[in-house]
């Protein structure tokens, strides 16, 4: 499923990090892994012209040096490449012209009050992205070869029936188990101030309706998966579909969400689905995010 790789890098912790899943990925698909380092063009527009310019360069090449190094430590080679330019732009770009089946990026930084939030690259590279991202959170765990619980949302959507594939092929290297999950989220159903009082025939419905999903899902990995486990939970919390997958990823002891994202076309631009944006900010394990577009 993955034959090619490109990790993107900036120098960051994080970004090293996310190097590390990516090359363990690498080595567990036997893929070929290009590295880029993208020199912001804003930075050289305010850089001196002369030694502030370079030494940007040098940064940039000292980093993928770093990388080529490390990349050893997983028995892979890497190519690398320093571009120039918006980094999402060049980095869907590279990507495109590396055929690459998968990009691997950090997910970055902290407002002063503690909130996360996307890095402005990572966000708008899932915006634009055709090719499946692995978003990887300061908070992952150290133990890159560990997958032993991947989690699959599914509403029972085209997008989630392809997370669920991704989710299958990540299992069959790992041994893992795919957990299928479907949130019922009453609040959406009932309204703000109804999902207190919805009739339990109609919850009792809904939930109905989320076995369906999950076992169809479960039905679309077969063996394809060590094994598949389903659940259906009810989430009352205005945080909706996310609340309930974040809960589950910590009461499952979750190591990798995989999952399908809307992406609406509009005035030439993606827009990232809610339920996708608010997961990436509120889970502290990795997130595979399968695009496609509507």
């Amino acid at each position: 499923m993955y034959d090619r790789i490109l990790i993107a890098v900036d120098g960051s912790d994080e970004a090293a990090r996310a190097a590390e899943r990516g090359l363990e990925f690498a080595r567990i698909f036997d893929a070929a892994v290009d590295v880029v380092y993208v020199v912001e063009s804003k930075a050289l527009r305010v850089a001196s012209p002369g030694g502030e310019t370079a030494r940007l360069r040098e940064q940039g090449e000292a980093v993928l040096e770093e990388i080529e190094a490390l990349a050893s430590d997983f028995d892979r080679s890497v190519t690398t490449e320093l571009a120039e330019g918006k980094p999402a732009d060049q980095i869907v770009a590279f990507a495109s012209d590396r055929d690459a089946d998968l990009i691997v990026v950090g997910r970055q930084g902290l407002t002063r009050l503690g909130k996360r939030l996307l890095g402005g690259v990572t966000e708008r590279l899932l915006h634009r992205s055709d090719v499946p991202v692995f978003v990887v959170p300061k908070g992952a765990s150290d133990a890159v070869t560990d997958y032993s619980d991947l989690l699959v949302p599914t509403g029972g959507s085209e997008r989630a029936t392809a997370a669920a594939r991704h989710g299958a092929a990540i299992a069959q290297r790992y041994g893992s188990t795919v957990h299928v999950l479907n949130v019922v989220d009453l609040q959406a159903a009932g309204g703000a101030f109804a999902a207190g009082g919805l009739r339990e025939e109609f919850v009792e419905r809904l939930e109905a309706d989320g076995e369906e999903i999950v076992e169809d899902a479960a039905a679309e990995i077969g063996d394809a998966a060590p094994a598949v486990t389903t659940a259906v939970v009810r989430t009352t919390s205005f945080d909706g579909v996310p609340a309930g997958v974040r809960e589950y990823v910590v009461e499952a002891d979750i190591d990798l969400l995989v999952m399908g994202a809307r992406s609406r076309s509009g005035l030439g631009r993606r827009i990232l689905g809610s339920i996708t944006s608010t997961l990436l900010r509120i889970v502290d394990v990795p997130v595979l995010f399968v695009v496609r577009s509507s």
